[in-house]
């Protein structure tokens, strides 16, 4: 198989994309109006992954783009040895950018596991990365698991923007928090839109998710404790936790409910939920979140269930689910990605991206002709301006992310 390399040898920019997400890698490319170029990423006949770069990077800053998609394993090991070869090449700095990271989910030890997340970042870091940029990442902390600087976009404007346009009756909506652990990114959603907050309680968690999976349930030791482990009489013996059935604190009769969350993985929590808000009255109910990874038969339970539409990002390809779910709408977020690159590029501070709307317009994609990041537009007035003038101009960037 071969990967995708963008280069623009004026300004010194590589942007090389392995195998799993070619469809953003080129989005990204075309609005920062670079070049494309090959490189080869492929399985010899033993499966080992080999790579070979097409063109010097010597001096370059190399960007990878590389996300999770289904083949997640060989998506990461495509991803070390890129890095490597490319810090092998004597790139002058190497920046992941990875929308989804996979594992995220395995950030914590659980009873006898391990921290996957860890591992993967200090495989990166081994292999050359000098930093690294993401879009939501599933736990803030995960940032330090890195000992390269990390960026954590977020991709909650565009979402916003969707539901804006999208929803016509959207006022009449209630944010719903899936489970506790959301609930901070279900009240940011509607302070922002201005709606009120509705949250599931006693839904069942995963097993890796549950209280009982973490060794602080576990049995004494076999046989009699010795003088040293005397004082664990003095403890008292912990209650095992009830979970009661699922039901929604708040109130989503005759409204529209919105659940957010992070990713869509497997979806059997989402119909459970959604079948439970359409018991208390929601007449709409629409699900958004960052990532869709929408594994195994999560399409069709969808497909299937109560929920009216399913939003997400094109952090991870999902064409083949949506041939299987009518129901799956997908923001394009690679404005933020082209942004973030283009500011580490020229050594701008991220910190911009806190700020209001920037925009960057270019004529027919030659990047010379761009407007000064300093620039600022509303966003509402751009979107305008875009419409009326889509034969003259064209969006390289709309820079809407913030940190998480």
């Amino acid at each position: 198989m071969s990967a995708r390399y963008f280069t623009d040898q004026s300004t010194g920019m590589v942007l090389l994309a392995g195998n799993s997400h070619l469809e953003l890698a080129r989005l990204v490319a075309e609005r920062l109006g670079i070049k494309l170029g090959e490189a080869i990423v492929y399985n010899r006949t033993n499966r080992e992954t080999s790579v070979e770069i097409k063109q010097s990077v010597r001096g370059k800053h190399v960007f990878i783009l590389q996300s999770g998609s289904k083949d997640v394993n060989n998506n990461i090991m495509e991803l070390m040895i890129l890095i490597y070869a490319c810090k092998t090449s004597m790139a002058k700095t190497i920046t992941v950018v990875m929308p989804y990271l996979p594992y995220s989910k395995q950030c914590r030890m659980l009873r006898r596991s391990s921290i996957p997340m860890k591992l993967i970042a200090d495989m990166m870091c081994n292999a050359g990365a000098t930093r690294m940029v993401s879009l939501d990442l599933y736990r803030k902390e995960i940032q330090g698991f890195f000992s390269v600087p990390v960026d954590n976009l977020r991709a909650s404007p565009f979402l916003l923007q969707y539901i804006k346009e999208n929803i016509p009756d959207y006022k009449n909506a209630v944010i719903v928090a899936k489970n506790p652990g959301v609930m901070n990114k279900a009240t940011s959603y509607a302070d922002r839109l201005r709606l009120g907050v509705a949250v599931i309680h006693g839904e069942q968690k995963d097993v890796e998710e549950s209280g009982l999976e973490d060794g602080r349930q576990s049995p004494p030791l076999d046989g009699k404790p010795n003088e040293n482990l005397t004082a664990f009489e003095m403890f008292p013996a912990q209650v095992a936790k009830e979970k009661p059935p699922l039901t929604v604190v708040g109130d989503v009769g005759g409204r529209i409910a919105i659940m957010v969350d992070d990713m869509i993985d497997d979806a059997q929590s989402f119909v459970a939920v959604a079948q439970v808000l359409k018991n208390h009255g929601a007449y709409k109910i629409y699900v958004i979140a960052t990532h869709g990874l929408l594994s195994a038969d999560a399409p069709d339970l969808l497909e299937s269930s109560p929920i009216t539409e399913v939003i997400v990002t094109n952090t991870v390809p999902h064409d083949v689910q949506k041939l299987r779910c009518h129901k799956i709408k997908t923001v394009d977020i690679s404005s933020v990605l082209c942004e973030a690159i283009r500011r580490i590029y020229h050594n701008e501070s991220m910190g911009q991206m806190f700020r209001g709307v920037t925009i960057v317009l270019t004529s027919n994609g030659d990047s010379s002709n761009c407007i000064p990041s300093h620039t600022n537009f509303h966003f509402d007035s751009f979107h305008s301006l875009i419409k009326s003038n889509q034969d003259f101009f064209f969006a390289n960037t709309i820079m809407l992310a913030m940190f998480q």
